[in-house]
């Protein structure tokens, strides 16, 4: 992040955090971190379905958690400043530029987010092999920022 100086942090000392993981691993989840270590991204989206189906509760602002690359090692703790539940059809342009992925419009977003939800990955973690989105679909939108970063 360009104006401010990012503290580091013993992996050992904050162990007891939550992994958190963007995507799957590979390539998409190697740019995602990437992303976030240099600051472009502080947001994400992600299906409600996702924390009904693996029974977790929604998340809350002031949380943290362990950002994790694609070899499941701790890169950075991100603390959360925001959470809301809105409809897939609400998600707002401003959203998506601090999503920082470089999308140029809020329709190329919705089809990169759409395709990776219906993806096969996506579609086996939620059980559910027609699984599809439509603009009622909802979603959880986080705002965060890095911590620290992990070192070992």
């Amino acid at each position: 992040m360009a104006n401010r100086q990012i503290p580091t942090v013993k992996a050992r000392d904050v162990g007891n955090l939550p992994k958190d993981e963007f995507a799957f691993p590979g390539p998409e989840r190697d740019r995602l971190v990437e992303a976030i270590l240099d600051g472009r991204k502080t947001t994400t989206t992600s299906l409600m379905e996702e924390f009904i189906h693996d029974h977790e509760p929604l998340p809350s602002s002031g949380r943290r958690t362990i950002l994790v690359n694609s070899d499941n090692q701790s890169v950075a703790v991100l603390r959360y400043a925001s959470v809301s539940v809105i409809r897939l059809g609400l998600v707002t342009w401003q959203h998506v530029l601090n999503e920082g992925e470089g999308y140029k419009s809020l329709a190329e977003w919705r089809e990169a987010h759409e395709s990776f939800w219906t993806s096969e990955n996506m579609r086996q973690a939620l059980d559910d092999p027609d699984f599809t989105v439509d603009d009622q679909t909802l979603v959880v939108l986080e705002t965060f920022h890095v911590e620290a970063i992990v070192v070992n």
